[in-house]
């Protein structure tokens, strides 16, 4: 990377779009590693810094809102993996409530286009509301390299603290972070089942490393995206889940009759390398709250996230090979695949097909802010919760809502059973409800249409 005469490093400015990469400091002779001073670790350089996200010129001059000024003091929740499909969504509800976001991507499975999308909805719910335009920062990097010290050091302040064993001065850090809200893992089951090594190395050991970074910039605010396929073979039992049925210490819990029953770690049927990178990544987070109880962490666990914002101008636009129900039904609308083929058609379900629980992708988005928001205010050590809908609809049916709102017909190829499913996963939402006071408000009508929306809109501007 150059440097231009445009660039400089300085926190109030609107620089110009460059990245913060690994490939620079890799490439120089500075050490960032965990053993470096945090007082002598070189500052980024004019080649490395971030930038705010400049949205469209016509959308600024109508728009009344200022961004929040940058004055060194104001707080942010960092978003890794914040461009992806529950990533930008949650990133854009984070903007609608007036939080600054740092966004940390590498753009692996994302577009730089969609962070153009998010500012420009947010900018303009803003206008509509009167109200001042929070700051988004954007950084393209692989959070599991060394830049991400340097980012975390950026927005931190180094103070001197007294030891409470030795009685010595050392050096602490007051972090401009209030939170991170961690997307970053690969999410294919059968991916996973062919590339192990790369999953593992990734989704358990990145998150490792992360913990250890936040750690030492006293971020411990986090909020863990999880998934319902931790719940194993329990999911087939054909009860909705609750998230008592997979804990990582022993716990105490109620019934409705006020018995308590005691509750011991217990994993039934993992079904693939995906699911274990999420098991592994909630008990290490749980084994790190229960060893410090400074750490706050949340872990969600959703289910099946479709749909997408209202608007039709963000949605689900991987690079690779979609892999999920709805953008592969939607490559059959468009006539990208001649047709969708059902994975099993002799389930122990009312119509042969797999039963699953579809939310709303801003009801996830919605979801990690309340989550975010408890763990502020109320939260201490590890705790878990489901994200989902608590209503189970089978492929078949799920198929029809989108037919009804394309008004076309979706041709069916009904083949065997993947390796790594399971015939139904249902959340039970009532933790949910009542401690984080969060419930869904999309049905999956909703979700289809809005789907929809935007595939036709994408078609037409394509």
């Amino acid at each position: 990377m150059s440097s231009t005469s445009s660039s400089r490093f300085d926190l109030g400015d609107h620089v110009q779009d460059q990245d913060l990469s690994e490939e620079y400091l890799t490439s120089s002779s500075r050490d960032y590693s965990a053993g470096s001073s945090p007082l002598t670790t070189p500052a980024l350089s004019d080649n490395e810094f971030e930038f705010d996200v400049p949205s469209e010129d016509a959308l600024l001059e109508q728009s009344s809102t200022t961004q929040a000024p940058a004055d060194g003091s104001e707080k942010y929740i960092m978003v890794i993996g914040g461009l992806g499909y529950i990533g930008s969504h949650t990133t854009l509800e984070l903007l609608r409530e007036g939080h600054n976001v740092i966004v940390v991507d590498n753009l692996s499975n994302s577009y730089k286009t969609v962070l153009k999308n998010v500012r420009m909805l947010a900018a303009h719910h803003c206008k509509v509301n009167n109200v001042p335009m929070p700051r988004l920062r954007f950084f393209r990097i692989d959070y599991r390299s060394k830049a991400m010290h340097v980012l975390l050091e950026r927005y931190s302040k180094p103070v001197m603290t007294v030891d409470a064993t030795s009685g010595r001065q050392v050096v602490s850090y007051q972090s401009q972070i209030a939170g991170v809200i961690h997307f970053a893992a690969y999410k294919s089951v059968v991916e996973s089942i062919q590339q192990p090594l790369r999953y593992y190395r990734n989704n358990v050991c990145g998150l490792v490393n992360l913990l250890q970074e936040l750690e030492r910039f006293n971020i411990r605010n986090f909020i863990f995206s999880s998934s319902a396929t931790v719940y194993g073979s329990k999911a087939n039992a054909g009860l909705p889940l609750k998230e008592e049925d997979l804990v990582h210490h022993q716990v105490k819990t109620q019934n409705e009759a006020g018995e308590t029953t005691i509750v011991e770690p217990t994993i039934e049927g993992l079904s693939c390398p995906y699911a274990r990178t999420k098991y592994f990544g909630e008990a290490i987070l749980a084994d790190v709250a229960e060893a410090d109880a400074d750490w706050r962490i949340v872990a969600l666990r959703y289910f099946n996230p479709v749909g997408c914002d209202p608007s039709g101008v963000l949605g689900e636009s991987p690079r690779g090979e979609p892999t999920n129900l709805f953008p592969v039904l939607t490559q059959v609308l468009k006539g990208d695949r001649p047709e969708l083929s059902v994975f099993g058609s002799d389930w122990p379900t009312r119509d042969g097909t797999a039963i699953r629980d579809f939310i709303h992708v801003l009801d996830v988005a919605r979801g990690h802010i309340a989550a975010l928001n408890w763990n502020t205010k109320k939260g201490n050590g590890f705790s878990t919760f489901n994200l989902g809908s608590g209503t189970g609809t089978t492929v078949l049916e799920a198929v029809r809502s989108l037919e009804q709102a394309a008004g076309r017909e979706i041709p069916l190829a009904l083949v065997d059973r993947r390796p790594g499913d399971v015939g139904s996963c249902v959340a039970s939402t009532d933790r949910a409800a009542k401690e984080l006071g969060w419930t869904t408000r999309e049905s999956i009508t909703k979700c289809a249409a809005d789907l929809w929306n935007y595939v036709s809109k994408v078609s037409l501007r394509s």
